[in-house]
């Protein structure tokens, strides 16, 4: 039986012993109730040592009884919604599915996964229906016995309720919300069985650094603008592992937007630390980011071949691509994922995580937001600026290519500079944001075109008489990149002529 992946929407509710069952019908939308099933739940729940999930509100478990037997592992999306993931039971009690394993290596990294409590739970389950007999929510009454398996030892009784949507809509809950506050009944303290059976032992959830304000310290800037990346690498990590669309894509900007902001404010920090974060940042963007590029060229070149007139693709181009194209990417993506299996990543992401709990700020990070992150982003916008003037005067093709892509680079680092003065300086910062974009999205089509160029060119030099002229389809779609990256160029030179990036005024 394979894996499973659903979103979970509940609500629970803490209940005393003799507390009767609510009126069902009175929720909005629930015409009558089918029959109520005992259950007899058994499931152990696990963790590392230091409960590295349980501080990011993830439950993993292994469950027998109830209708859905198997491990079961929960990652919270939003307030009462969660993803769970699932997989069948396996022989060894004691030993977590490889795949579960690791969708969680980004918070366990190389700990080991252990029993941690052990929870019993007897549930009545009562399906709540619409007029038509539609399942709109599971209503579970639940008493449970919890037994944490660490030491020290400790036991807990309780019981809860929990109402867990099936067709219904949020306004089913919402509406549960008021029935069962009109019975003295409020929603759970805690987001699950397991944080209660911990108790004082769960560790307190990881809150964001406090939001940028324009009176407030130039550090508060910096430091939400990395919370903010780490955790969209954090949330790409698993989809990476799981071969997810974009994934890769979106784990390799958060990298760089890390490495380019610790650049752009480096005299906020200490020196050291923010050099090494941005060398291993580097490294994990290169590491995961090969197999994108490879991704983005065929991509391409599949969309040029289907353009074109069949009378002028000769010879197997799109299939011969394929099996060029196709091997490198897998063989760069499991490179990428190996990468993020090592010590390394799981050294860098400790790093991270030690930078925010602990920044190592600098004197100047505790100076005033607004002209102390409007100077550094200025910095950053006279920094394209030159590498726009040095432009002039470069005449051949290789150099000319090299130098916009320092250009581009330019553009990103204010972009990204931009975006993180946004909280401070709004649409000021993000109009040049988007100015800066549009830059390196121009100038992305440029060395996008050089580098599918020297590809062409490679494949071109191999080819055998017997590929049917193929050399003449090679070099067609070469003078079509050459096309693509001269047009990017003129584009640029208008609107950088047209709409310059501004600089920030805070005076």
């Amino acid at each position: 039986m394979p894996g499973t992946e659903n979103v979970e929407v509940e609500r629970k509710y803490d209940v005393d012993d003799s507390a009767e069952l609510p009126a069902f019908t009175s929720i909005a939308g629930v015409d009558s109730v089918g029959a109520a099933a005992d259950q007899r739940l058994d499931a152990v729940y696990f963790d590392t040592a230091s409960l590295a999930l349980a501080a990011r509100r993830i439950t993993l478990r292994r469950r027998t009884g109830g209708k859905d037997a198997g491990w079961h592992l929960k990652v919270p999306v939003a307030e009462g919604e969660r993803v769970e993931i699932t997989e069948p039971l396996n022989k060894d009690p004691d030993s977590v599915p490889p795949r579960l394993k690791a969708l969680v290596l980004v918070h366990t990294r190389n700990q080991e996964l252990v029993p941690v409590a052990r929870l019993k739970t007897r549930r009545t389950a009562i399906p709540l229906l619409a007029a038509d007999g539609t399942v709109l929510a599971e209503f579970s009454d639940d008493r449970v016995e919890s037994r944490i398996l660490t030491e020290p030892a400790e036991s807990a009784v309780w019981r809860e309720w929990e109402i867990e949507l099936g067709e219904g809509q949020r306004k089913l809950l919402d509406s549960a919300d008021m029935v069962l506050a009109l019975q003295g009944h409020q929603p759970a303290e805690l987001p699950s069985k397991l944080a209660r059976a911990l108790g004082d032992r769960c560790p307190a959830h990881i809150t964001p650094p406090p939001r940028p304000r324009r009176k407030g310290p130039a550090s508060a800037v910096l430091l939400a603008y990395l919370h903010e990346q780490v955790e969209a690498m954090k949330s790409h990590d698993p989809g990476v592992r799981e071969g997810a669309p974009d994934a890769v894509h979106q784990l390799r900007v958060a990298a760089r937007r890390m490495r380019s902001v610790l650049a752009s404010f480096r005299k906020l920090t200490d020196k050291g630390t923010a050099q090494l974060l941005r060398e291993e940042l580097q490294w994990l963007a290169g590491a995961v980011g090969a197999a994108r590029d490879l991704e983005v060229m065929q991509s391409q070149l599949n969309e040029l071949i289907s353009a074109e007139p069949p009378d002028l693709i000769m010879g197997p181009v799109k299939d011969y691509l394929g099996d060029q194209l196709g091997p490198a990417y897998e063989t760069a993506l499991a490179q990428g994922v190996a990468a993020m299996e090592s010590d390394r990543y799981f050294r860098l992401l400790d790093a991270l995580d030690g930078f925010l709990a602990a920044p190592p700020l600098s004197g100047r990070a505790h100076m005033k937001a607004p002209g102390t992150v409007g100077r550094l982003v200025n910095a950053e916008r006279k920094r394209l600026k030159g590498a726009v003037k040095s432009l002039a005067g470069v005449s051949d093709e290789e150099s000319a290519s090299a130098a916009l892509h320092e250009v581009r680079k330019s553009a990103k680092r204010l972009r990204y500079a931009a975006e993180a003065a946004v909280p401070v300086f709004g649409k000021q910062a993000a109009r040049i944001a988007r100015t800066a974009e549009e830059v390196q999205t121009i100038l992305g089509e440029h060395q996008d075109s050089v580098v599918i160029r020297e590809k062409l060119r490679s494949l071109a030099t191999v080819l055998r008489e017997s590929d049917g002229g193929a050399g003449f389809t090679y070099g067609r779609l070469h003078a079509l990149e050459q096309q693509r990256g001269t047009e990017a160029r003129t584009r640029f030179f208008r609107e950088w002529q047209n709409s310059p990036p501004k600089s920030l005024d805070w005076k």
